[in-house]
């Protein structure tokens, strides 16, 4: 209906004008030369229209014949585009089927249809990665990296390449590079700080941390009879004692070591790394009220060692063992030192008393079962008696409960000394200091966290 109307109404405009121009009255003449045109100004107006539309067409069909070759050039593009638009979702599909000639053919096809634009270089990069063909992939991460829209993708799959094969300090370049091409990742802050601590840049892998994780406990590294699992705490604590032990300023490794301490007072690790930086400085007093400190909050074997090493005369070193536990007589780490060092001097009796109390606390670990055997050979000499105390102490020790160790509370794997990061899962303050109870169903568990 509303066709109709508009079809009427502009009839109705033609024929009005239509009318208009023939009731003009008058004549128009023209001389040209010699010669002279005479006609009506209605003829005239027609004939006026008429050129005009004359030079209309002409005008329009000269400038279609110019636009020919551009018309044909924009034909020809959209045909390489759809062309393209076609190879690169067969890429796609060969890639997810894992079809790596096809799609290295057709990522090929579609960089040479399209040009070289972010979609075709991810293409090509990843067909040459499942072919194998390393320097294919690199080639086009290059080219991506080089743009400035798509240096991220670039920048993320060198990453990944210099991963795979292992080239650590590359990678941790290239980690670097992608954070500043595309700030906020939370992953690539991950992977830089997993890239540190592979490389032991523990002072980059503290900076990373991103703060505490739980909270630090002050009994976090005590012993007692309990079953619980060990578990991992914050890790910057640990890092922080990494960040010290590998600081070579002097002044720098003191105060993040004690930083360390004091984040948690109860860290075995953050109390060896505080002692070493005071014994490097010649306050040795401080050092040893510094271990005693630690061993009255979690008793380790590694302190004592600590403690102990410059005392020589073996008498002198069950007394410094007796001052440095003062202050946690009854413990049954404080026991097991005693004895040992009571062995060591000779003092028999001393050692079966401080042995017997370790047992009657619940220790049922192998090391305190082989130092009865030894305390018995000492004792009652190759007698009777005595190798049937020794064999019996061997015999409970082969069924023992296992000794303290530091394992990973992530992927369990023990180890045979502290680290700021497991070496195997890489988890920053994984590592614990545990022994678990035996089979048994008595024992004592040692659990001394990362942090």
């Amino acid at each position: 209906m509303h066709r109709i109307l508009r079809t009427l109404f502009w009839g109705v405009v033609v024929f009005a004008a239509a009318w208009f121009v023939a009731s003009l009255p008058g004549r128009i003449s023209i001389d040209v030369g010699p010669y002279t045109v005479e006609t009506s100004d209605s003829l005239a107006v027609t004939a006026l229209l008429l050129l005009f539309i004359v030079l209309y067409v002409v005008v329009r069909l000269v400038m279609l014949v110019l636009h020919i070759p551009r018309a044909g050039s924009l034909w020809r593009g959209g045909r390489r585009r759809q062309a393209g638009d076609l190879a690169v979702t067969r890429a796609l599909v060969a890639l997810a089927a894992g079809e790596k000639a096809d799609a290295r053919r057709e990522a090929s096809r579609a960089r040479v249809l399209l040009g070289d634009t972010p979609q075709t270089l991810l293409l090509a990069a990843e067909a040459g990665r499942l072919s194998g063909r390393d320097d294919e992939a690199t080639a086009a991460f290059q080219a991506l990296a080089a743009r400035g829209d798509s240096a991220f993708l670039g920048l993320r799959g060198l990453l990944a390449n210099a991963i795979t094969q292992q080239r650590w300090s590359d990678a941790a370049a290239l980690a670097r590079q992608a954070e500043a091409a595309h700030p906020g990742a939370a992953w690539l802050r991950h992977e830089r700080a997993q890239l540190a601590i592979r490389s032991g840049e523990w002072g980059e892998a503290l900076a990373l941390a991103s703060g505490a994780s739980g909270a630090n406990s002050s009994g976090a590294n005590s012993s007692g009879t309990g079953r619980s699992e060990p578990a991992a705490a914050s890790p910057v604590p640990a890092l922080t004692v990494g960040a010290a032990l590998a600081e070579a300023d002097p002044d720098r490794a003191e105060r993040l070591a004690r930083q360390a301490l004091k984040a948690d007072p109860s860290f075995t690790p953050a109390v060896l790394a505080h002692d070493g930086q005071l014994r490097a400085r010649g306050r040795e007093k401080n050092a040893l009220a510094v271990l005693a400190d630690g061993w009255k909050r979690a008793p380790h074997p590694d302190i004592a060692a600590l403690a102990l090493a410059p005392v020589t005369d073996k008498l002198a070193r069950a007394k410094a063992a007796q001052q440095l536990t003062a202050g946690l007589p009854d413990h049954p780490e404080t026991r097991l030192l005693l004895a040992r060092t009571a062995l060591d001097a000779g003092v028999v009796g001393e050692a079966r008393r401080h042995l017997e109390a370790a047992r009657n606390a619940g220790v049922n670990q192998r090391r305190a079962w082989l130092m009865q055997a030894e305390l018995e050979e000492e004792d009652r000499g190759d007698t009777e008696a005595g190798r049937l105390a020794q064999r019996d102490a061997l015999r409970r020790a082969a069924g023992a409960d296992p000794d303290p160790e530091w394992r990973c509370s992530v992927c369990h794997t023990p180890q045979t000394a502290w680290r700021a990061a497991c070496p195997v899962c890489l988890t920053p303050g994984g590592l614990v200091w545990s022994a678990s109870s035996g089979s048994g169903g008595t024992g004592t568990q040692v659990i001394t966290q990362a942090a």
